[in-house]
């Protein structure tokens, strides 16, 4: 049991310290802005991610206090079985809590949480220890998501000038043409889908079922910027039949929508922002920052195109799991720890296996994210933590350059709607066989 205490607190201290030293860099004016709905001011999310932990397991376990319930509307951020909750808009507006304040509740969470997982009976530790892994996922999917809120919230300033880089360019190997993609074959059959290697997992991940995968190939890298511009150089974003009709309705008739999130053009040439400032378009770099519409109208105009790939499309969340279980390809890549915080160009040619299946980009699927067969909700107010959004959403799969690599397994089941651009998202393709 000593073992295990000390096991659970380091985890917890450990993911506590990555998201704050992710913080560390803003100046106190970045921690309140909001410059989209989606997007919450840095002040919500230090708070919120320890609300989590005082909400769904201090709680439970009878260390809730006086603090953490004056923020229960504050910070509830859509869980309509802990009560009401703000929209989420209104994050932006407020002048309180204080940054200070929002630190000074943080510790008081931290500090409450490490003598919980001290001083809990043998008989409670099994229930704190799930308790307390939710509660560390959670947090880890907000160390993501505040680095995607880190990057919206310093390119939004229109004067270039004004822009003040979030982190140092970190070093990477040097950009490669990555040569001409290839479509890797897979052979159809009937498959486990789902968990199928055990341990935690989120409860969309369940239940673990059988299903029949037709004959597919799957494109062995992500598309990159240079095949991306061409269908932008096409006229692919002026081709009204290339796209579906919720997009052209919601973004393009309204000229939402002209290039990938951070693209601008400068004197003729395309650069693009990242967290250590602006970078001239490497053309080798997987395409990020695009939509599922994007992705998908990519896809569609491939197939126009390319006599080559006249049944390309983007692949199926099951054609992605089985092709990642499969090649047993190795859940390695580019995450948050190598410091770059942007999507690297493949490392070389290789063609046997799908490479960059893990980190970069998250990678759209075509899949509507719905419940597996079997499926069930989390207990209690978790219920709703991935059920409500099982609805007008599409999965990704394979994480981030900005994802903690140990949060990720083959059958993780990311979700976004399908004109969200400012998360770390891209695409490779898949190809009929049959």
């Amino acid at each position: 049991m000593p073992e295990k205490r000390e096991q659970l607190l380091g985890r917890f201290l450990a993911v506590q310290g990555t998201f704050e030293a992710l913080c560390r860099p803003l100046t106190a004016e970045e921690h309140r802005v909001q410059p989209i709905v989606e997007v919450s001011p840095p002040w919500w999310s230090v708070m919120h991610t320890s609300w989590f932990y005082a909400r769904n397991i201090l709680r439970e376990l009878g260390e809730y206090l006086d603090e953490d319930r004056k923020y229960d509307v504050l910070l509830n951020s859509y869980y309509h079985a802990l009560g009401p909750y703000l929209e989420q808009w209104i994050r932006g507006r407020l002048s309180e809590p204080t940054n200070g304040q929002a630190y000074a509740y943080r510790s008081s969470v931290q500090e409450r949480v490490k003598r919980l997982i001290s001083a809990t009976g043998a008989d409670n530790f099994p229930r704190l220890g799930f308790l307390m892994e939710i509660g560390v996922n959670h947090e880890e999917q907000h160390i993501e998501l505040l680095l995607t809120e880190i990057k919206r919230i310093k390119g939004g300033n229109p004067v270039l000038q004004l822009r003040r880089p979030y982190a140092a360019a970190a070093e990477s190997s040097d950009s490669r043409q990555p040569g001409a993609p290839v479509f890797l074959p897979f052979p159809g059959g009937s498959a486990l889908f789902g968990n199928v290697e055990g341990g935690w997992c989120w409860d969309n991940e369940l239940g673990i079922h059988h299903y029949q995968v037709r004959d597919f190939a799957l494109m062995n890298r992500p598309v990159n910027n240079g095949e991306y511009l061409e269908f932008m150089e096409d006229g692919g974003y002026r081709e009204a039949g290339l796209w579906l009709s919720s997009a052209y309705d919601l973004l393009l008739k309204k000229e939402l929508l002209h290039a990938p999130l951070y693209w601008e053009k400068i004197d003729g040439e395309w650069w693009n922002w990242t967290l250590a400032g602006m970078k001239k378009l490497d053309p080798w770099e997987p395409v990020c920052h695009v939509n599922f519409y994007e992705a998908h109208a990519y896809a569609s105009w491939k197939a126009q195109t390319d006599r080559r790939c006249t049944l390309v499309r983007l692949p199926t969340e099951h054609e992605w799991e089985y092709a990642a279980r499969v090649s047993g390809v190795a859940l390695e890549g580019n995450f948050l720890e190598s410091g770059l915080f942007h999507p690297r160009a493949s490392g070389g040619n290789r063609a046997e296996l799908p490479e960059q299946l893990f980190g970069d980009v998250w990678e759209w699927t075509t899949s509507h994210y719905e419940p597996y067969p079997g499926y069930r909700a989390f207990p209690g107010g978790l219920c709703e933590y991935n059920s409500k959004f099982m609805n007008n959403q599409r999965v990704l799969r394979g994480g981030s350059c900005a994802t903690p690599s140990d949060h990720l397994r083959v059958s993780y089941r990311n979700f976004w709607a399908p004109a969200t651009q400012f998360q770390f998202t891209g695409f490779r393709l898949a190809l009929d066989l049959d």
